[in-house]
């Protein structure tokens, strides 16, 4: 069966989500960040995979659940720290970040189905903003993600033609809209209004960029 990593950054207020202030203050920022992991590892807890990995950037908090293995993030960009994500994995493996709380499971299914790999080498999940929100590996292979782009408006494009270029069969997921500005915070809220997210974001209320 495959593996489900979830990429994070712990909520620590002034290292993430530091697009949101302003409009937000650190500690919103941090707060709404907290309240997206908790919806995506609650979603991911879910799920039917071999196993749960939590590959993360600082500590854990009372907002992980049981079931999951904590593996440290390795230094360097985003690119190196994916590929050593998809590392701990050992087999296939479906990769998402924290920042897509409204990703549940009918958006992720076409990647945890039981013939999944037998339909596809990968699974591609584009965001609105030109990069991506999942990524499946049959076979994670580095040199699959190794020197793509991160942080672009064609981040998404490279990766999928990267993907492409090795010869794989690319099976696709919906497109889906990160969280990154104060527009996002309501736009994602609404997708998902009775998650921990929208919660949040009800409570410190409509903020204008």
């Amino acid at each position: 069966m495959t593996a489900l990593l979830v990429i994070a950054k712990a909520p620590i207020p002034g290292r993430v989500k530091t697009r949101l202030t302003p409009p937000y203050s650190p500690a919103e920022a941090a707060s709404l960040a907290e309240a997206a992991l908790a919806d995506t590892l609650a979603t991911a807890a879910a799920l039917p995979v071999a196993r749960r990995i939590l590959v993360l950037d600082g500590e854990p908090g009372p907002w992980l659940p049981e079931g999951f293995e904590v593996v440290a993030q390795c230094g360097g960009g985003l690119d190196q720290r994916l590929a050593g994500a998809f590392a701990h994995a050992g087999g296939p493996a479906l990769l998402i970040g924290m920042d897509t709380p409204q990703a549940g499971l009918a958006e992720l299914a076409p990647a945890l189905a039981e013939d999944a790999w037998a339909r596809h080498d990968a699974y591609f999940g584009p965001a609105a903003d030109g990069g991506f929100w999942a990524l499946g590996l049959a076979r994670p292979d580095a040199s699959l993600i190794l020197g793509v782009p991160m942080s672009t408006a064609d981040t998404g494009r490279e990766q999928r033609a990267r993907l492409v270029a090795a010869g794989l069969s690319v099976g696709e997921l919906p497109p889906l809209r990160d969280v990154d500005t104060a527009a996002d915070v309501a736009a994602v809220a609404a997708l998902a209004p009775y998650g921990r997210f929208a919660a949040r974001a009800a409570k410190l209320g409509t903020v204008i960029a």
